[in-house]
């Protein structure tokens, strides 16, 4: 009964038209622009604003930057700061370090002596990864594989090094072992004197260790070996009078000559490992030593070795010892001029300076 049923179609409606007043545009016209100008100054505190933020990216967060970290007073070996300083991970390249040390007691038992010279064999050619490509039958003093291996992060200098100083490589991982119980190092094993990762590419197979034991290590070091002598050299030539073409080695470590106080200690990376540094740098006598592993990328790690520097400078309890190696002190790599009187190079990562109160 509904069908063929259509709603009716409204009447359509009309609207008259309005009388015009041309002084009421013009006041709606006046209006609106007052208002956009009103807008205009409001607006420019906050562009101001934003334009004079810094472009340096802001701080990162340590849960990101980093998997563990520790910051020591090399004076005492007390704990300044730290987080997550038991984290087990690989210390890649930083693994040298304790190849340096055990070579250390080595050369003071008389076994070993830095001017002996060594013949590269065939085995010590086949190191993959960062090296000064020795070849076979080529006869370098251990000093100079000794540079070769801090600054360069050479492996077949280390390999060459580790064999001819032990006889084979497991005898030289079974020192470097010893050693870490010695230092109290319960939580590291090392299983390479290069800090490579296994074929199987197993964290759990490689070299391990946490930032806690890796502090001792690195107190050990500054304290009672020559090792700054080592890490505070930014290039240096490999290769003459041997070779007819030098390999110019370029140290890992950023911070050198641009942290104030900076004179080490090592790099490391691998992909199972992040990146890592061991650092050290001494201040109006007193000196710090900062391990950090398992960063995603060298910028954020190097940013935060740098604060971690600082903040363990303003954590050194006043009046506190300061620091006195066993050895000469190594020649300390300052801090860069102002950009004023200095300009970086285009690519060349941030200065980083701080200003600390006096006490």
């Amino acid at each position: 009964m509904w069908e063929g049923l259509r709603a009716p179609t409204p009447p359509p409606f009309l609207l008259a038209p309005l009388p015009e007043f041309p002084f009421l545009a013009r006041m709606i016209f006046s209006r609106r622009c007052a208002l956009v100008f009103l807008a205009c100054v409001l607006a420019l505190p906050a562009v101001a604003a934003t334009r004079a933020q810094p472009t340096r990216p802001g701080a990162t967060d340590n849960a990101t930057a980093f998997k563990g970290a520790i910051v020591i007073d090399a004076a005492t070996g007390q704990t300044l700061l730290e987080d997550r300083a038991d984290f087990s991970g690989a210390p890649a390249s930083m693994a040298k370090l304790m190849t340096l040390a055990v070579l250390a007691d080595l050369l003071k038992q008389g076994r070993l002596s830095l001017d002996s010279n060594i013949t590269v064999t065939a085995p010590d050619t086949r190191i993959g990864g960062t090296q000064v490509w020795l070849k076979e039958k080529e006869v370098f003093p251990v000093e100079e594989l000794i540079y070769a291996m801090m600054i360069q992060s050479a492996n077949d200098a280390a390999y060459m090094l580790a064999r001819t100083a032990a006889g084979s490589i497991d005898a030289f991982v079974e020192l470097m072992n010893a050693k870490a119980r010695e230092l109290g190092m319960k939580a590291t094993t090392f299983r390479t004197p290069h800090g490579l990762p296994p074929a199987n590419r197993r964290l759990a197979d490689g070299d391990l260790t946490t930032p806690r034991d890796f502090a001792l290590l690195c107190r050990h070091l500054v304290l009672r070996t020559d090792v700054l002598k080592y890490t505070a050299v930014k290039k240096r030539d490999f290769g003459p009078p041997v070779r007819a073409k030098a390999v110019e080695m370029v140290n890992h470590d950023h911070l050198l000559e641009r942290v104030d106080g900076v004179d080490g200690l090592k790099t490391g990376f691998t992909n199972g490992a992040g990146f890592c540094l061991a650092s050290t740098a001494l201040r109006n006598g007193r000196r710090v030593i900062v391990v950090v592993m398992g960063s995603p990328d060298s910028k954020t790690r190097d940013l935060k070795v740098t604060e971690l520097l600082a903040r363990g400078f303003l954590a050194l309890p006043i009046g506190g010892p300061a620091f006195r190696s066993e050895l000469p002190q190594s020649p300390v790599a300052r801090a860069p001029l102002p950009a004023t009187e200095q300009k970086p190079a285009a690519d060349a990562p941030p200065v980083i300076k701080f200003s600390l109160p006096k006490r």
